[in-house]
């Protein structure tokens, strides 16, 4: 007689019941915008904890928080790789035939009078 692991055996609809319940209070951390306000140290102290919440606006999510990390790489504002200003730039010549977009303006406002 051969014996079956415990790991190898099906799951049975409670197993999974289970699982479903549990990863959905595990991974689905959403939050309100109006609960998020009202209770804003509450979900502050639960992101400190390491939980990242999704704020979401009449379900729509619009925003993640996610625990701070101070290792993490910030943002270097580095100065730009050509520092000629915007009027040393030369501008593209006009396209060839392009009509006169004012003239066109007041040929349309002439035909709705």
């Amino acid at each position: 007689m051969t014996r079956v692991r415990q790991s190898c055996r099906p799951l049975s609809r409670i197993d999974i019941d289970k699982m479903t319940i549990r990863d959905y209070h595990v991974t689905m951390e959403r939050v309100g915008i109006a609960d998020l306000k009202a209770h804003l140290s509450q979900h502050l102290r639960r992101v400190r904890s390491g939980t990242a919440l999704t704020v979401v606006d009449r379900g729509n999510p619009v925003a993640t928080l996610v625990p701070f990390t101070p290792g993490a790489e910030r943002l270097v504002i580095r100065p730009p790789s050509d520092p000629a200003p915007l009027a040393q730039i030369p501008l593209p010549p006009p396209l060839a035939g392009a009509p006169d977009l004012v003239d066109l303006l007041l040929i349309e406002r002439q035909m709705n009078r």
